[in-house]
């Protein structure tokens, strides 16, 4: 099965519900990045989150998530898109501890619970939308939820999971955002809490094979459920030897002699995708006739 989310509306309109499955998406993180099984579940839960939130966007709107936390694994960045497209990665990938006290990846440790989540969006407008939340569980999935209720002042429940195989591959990814509209009966309310803490893990329901459509069943009962759209979910990155080429260029004349005699050539990293770009000693050249 593909990666895809799906967008909807339960209880005529009073929960907006978003469901997602990110396995093939998170595993290609995970090959690119190397990443060990507990940074594969933080870095996973962030990105599944991240597309999530893309998801809430409109058109050519963007955003990128920091997350802080001043755990082992240092900075977590991930880019996401209203088009379902998602990038990420940790600044250590080779981060890894026992279990926690309830058996799951030990993502919190990971993490640490000293920092920031910080969301900024690109709408389009001149000035970027910032919203940050200090971070109150490591979790990730408890962060994402606070950061709605206290940035965007929107109640929710997210929930996001990861499973990682003995070879440090993929087993199954993904995650659900259940948003309260206003007025919400609380009837309703009471309903959706009783049902979080009956159910099993979502990352458990992936590797059941559920779909995105069948976890809202399950979360909020498929009589309730309206499905709005369904969205291809990637690893996407919009890297390319041209922009590099431009930040090269934005280094000055200077700075680009001094590769071409002390080097005879230069290498640029993506850090979201790990792609190597190299640059000859003529295409230095060019990029210092540019620079002019």
């Amino acid at each position: 099965m593909n990666d895809y989310l799906v967008k909807a509306l339960a209880f005529n309109g009073q929960i907006r519900a978003y469901a997602v499955r990110s396995t093939e998406t998170v595993g290609e993180a995970q090959r690119r990045h190397g990443t060990w099984p507990t940074a594969s579940a933080a870095l996973g839960r962030a990105m599944t989150a991240g597309v999530m939130m893309g998801a809430m966007l409109k058109g050519e709107e963007k955003l990128t998530i920091k997350i802080e936390g001043g755990g082992p694994i240092g900075a977590i960045l991930v880019d996401s898109n209203a088009k379902g497209e998602v990038r990420g990665y940790v600044t250590n990938p080779q981060v890894h501890f026992d279990l926690n006290e309830h058996g799951k990846l030990d993502v919190r440790r990971a993490v640490g619970t000293e920092g920031t989540l910080t969301v900024v969006k690109d709408i389009g407008m001149r000035d970027y939308f910032t919203g940050q939340v200090p971070i109150v569980s490591g979790e990730l999935g408890e962060d994402f939820t606070y950061y709605f209720a206290s940035s965007e002042q929107v109640p929710s429940s997210v929930g996001v999971g990861v499973l990682v195989n003995p070879d440090n591959t993929i087993l199954a990814s993904g995650g659900f955002v259940l948003q309260l509209m206003p007025g919400t009966d609380d009837q309703i309310i009471t309903r959706i809490e009783n049902r979080l803490k009956e159910i099993p893990p979502v990352s458990k329901l992936i590797e059941k094979g559920l779909t995105p459509e069948e976890i809202l069943y399950e979360l909020l009962g498929e009589e309730n459920v309206k499905i709005l759209e369904t969205l291809p979910v990637s690893f996407t990155c919009n890297c390319s030897k041209e922009r590099f080429g431009n930040a090269i260029i934005s280094l000055g004349q200077e700075e680009i002699t001094d590769m071409i005699e002390n080097e005879g050539k230069a290498e640029a990293q993506c850090h979201f995708c790990n792609n190597i770009y190299v640059y000859s000693k003529e295409e230095l050249e060019e990029l210092r006739e540019e620079a002019k």
